[in-house]
């Protein structure tokens, strides 16, 4: 049985890429463009791993995080920033919110799942 991913991403181009990366690996892929579609999809679903975009239209990505730490989301599942945000902090920003990784934007397409396993396995 593959991994279900849920991706909260905006962008038409970023979501394209994330979820081909990750369909040629076998995982099952969920997609949200906003965060309330994703926090929904996150409480119908309960992903194994959730890729979070930190710039979203409607709250930002450390809102919804800090919301499905503390709205019954399962405590194994694997919550990672995908983000152009690379100031200093933003790290830790993201943790503090309740992420378990993040991983920069633009991704390289090549070791982008292998990065996302990596935060995934040591959790």
């Amino acid at each position: 049985m593959s991994l279900s991913i849920l991706i909260i991403e905006d962008n038409q181009q970023n979501m394209y890429m994330l979820s081909y990366l990750l369909e040629n690996k076998k995982y099952t892929v969920l997609k949200a463009y906003n965060g309330v579609d994703g926090l929904k999809l996150a409480d119908e679903n309960h992903p194994e791993i959730i890729l979070l975009d930190i710039q979203l239209p409607d709250m930002d990505g450390y809102e919804i995080c800090a919301k499905l730490r503390h709205n019954g989301l399962p405590k194994n599942t694997t919550i990672i920033a995908v983000t152009s945000y690379a100031m200093g902090g933003d790290r830790e920003k993201a943790i503090e919110a309740g992420a378990d990784g993040y991983i920069e934007k633009p991704i390289n397409p090549d070791t982008f799942v292998s990065q996302m396993e990596s935060i995934h396995n040591t959790k």
